[in-house]
């Protein structure tokens, strides 16, 4: 029989830490987009713009849809290389410090990439619900990729609270969660709404060293690290590179500092798991790397998302940032493998990286 009790302890089999349910309704975190966007916030991932509509309501994502299944998942495993550099924040609250000459990777893009994992157990959770449901149902199963405000859900679901740093707490297991939702036709009894639970404490803010957390909850993604390093194709404003620091793909620092994951429990999941190179890697071992090598060592991975010439733009800023003469020395050596590195907005940043050590 299917209720929310057999739901979550499939789901829990199927490799889910957390599973609840919250009811489709019009919430009014889910307002918030419009006025984040309104503030230019979004900087320019434009799609979020043409799908603020249908996010707004997930009956325009599936009609008929009653209720949504959020599903949470650890993906800090306990590898050690993570805490020594520790998101290389030498911030209070983060016990680690940056490794010099090493590369920092966001903590969910070293392991196989969560998009296609996580979706082969939604897609065996939504498998399994059909076969044990006594009506038929429509579903839609999201990774990170529709049009769903899943924090809102995850928090009406009972998972957590959405803290100042914008991500999902849950007060036992912190933030480094993977979040992924069923919507569904189905009226399943929702869960209790998780409450707010970041008291007066600000450390996420505090810590960020571009100032991207510009109020509690409110991101400004024109200077968030993460944003700076993936999502946008273009130049990283020359005063914001310093802040940079030794990241190349994603930042981790907001989190880090959270007495929530001080410390979260570690995910023995082998999919998390960092992938060989990605663990505290040395910024000039990947450098060297043809452009051939740096494709095959990402594959698989969501470090994906960024396309080559600019993980090499995020590499020279990192290097410039380094302090590390052999790996600056290497940013002038031309190499025929590496066709990426000629890119012009790559030079403008190895420029910018050999400038910066000749005024240190």
């Amino acid at each position: 029989m299917l209720t929310p009790e057999t739901i979550k302890a499939r789901a829990r089999e199927l490799g889910f830490d957390l599973c609840g349910i919250a009811p489709v309704d019009d919430f009014p975190e889910l307002r918030f987009l419009r006025e984040w966007l309104g503030h230019g916030y979004a900087a320019d991932m434009d799609w979020l713009e043409r799908t603020a509509d249908r996010r707004a309501d997930v009956r325009a994502v599936l009609p008929g849809a009653r209720s949504v299944m959020v599903t949470g998942t650890r993906y800090n495993t306990d590898t050690g290389a993570w805490e020594r550099g520790c998101a290389g924040a030498q911030v209070p609250g983060c016990e680690g410090t940056q490794v010099r000459g090493h590369a920092q990777i966001a903590r969910y893009a070293v392991g196989d990439d969560y998009h296609l994992v996580l979706q082969k157990r939604l897609d065996a959770l939504v498998a399994w619900m059909r076969a044990e449901s006594a009506e038929p149902f429509d579903a839609r199963a999201y990774v990170d990729g529709g049009p769903v405000q899943e924090r809102v859900y995850a928090q009406y679901a009972g998972l957590g609270w959405v803290g100042k740093n914008t991500c999902l707490i849950n007060p036992e297991l912190g933030s480094f969660l993977f979040l992924s939702e069923i919507i569904c036709t189905l009226a399943l009894d929702p869960d209790t709404q998780g409450l707010e639970q970041c008291g007066s404490c600000t450390r996420c803010i505090d810590a960020c060293p571009t100032s991207a957390l510009v109020d509690a909850g409110v991101l400004d993604a024109h200077r968030c690290i993460s944003y700076l390093t993936i999502e946008n194709r273009g130049s990283i404003p020359e005063e914001l590179r310093p802040a940079i620091g030794a990241h190349i793909f994603g930042c981790d620092i907001c989190q880090a500092v959270c007495p929530y994951n001080d410390p979260a429990p570690h995910a023995s999941d082998p999919s998390w798991r960092p992938r060989a190179g990605l663990d505290l890697p040395r910024l000039l071992d990947l450098w060297r790397q043809s452009d051939d090598e740096l494709r095959e060592l990402v594959k698989g991975s969501a470090m994906t998302r960024v396309k080559l010439p600019g993980l090499r733009r995020n590499l020279a800023v990192a290097i410039g940032n380094s302090g590390d003469p052999d790996a600056v020395a290497a940013l002038a050596v031309p190499f025929a493998d590496r066709l990426s590195v000629d890119d012009p907005m790559v030079q403008e940043h190895v420029d910018w990286a050999l400038a910066r050590n000749q005024s240190l």
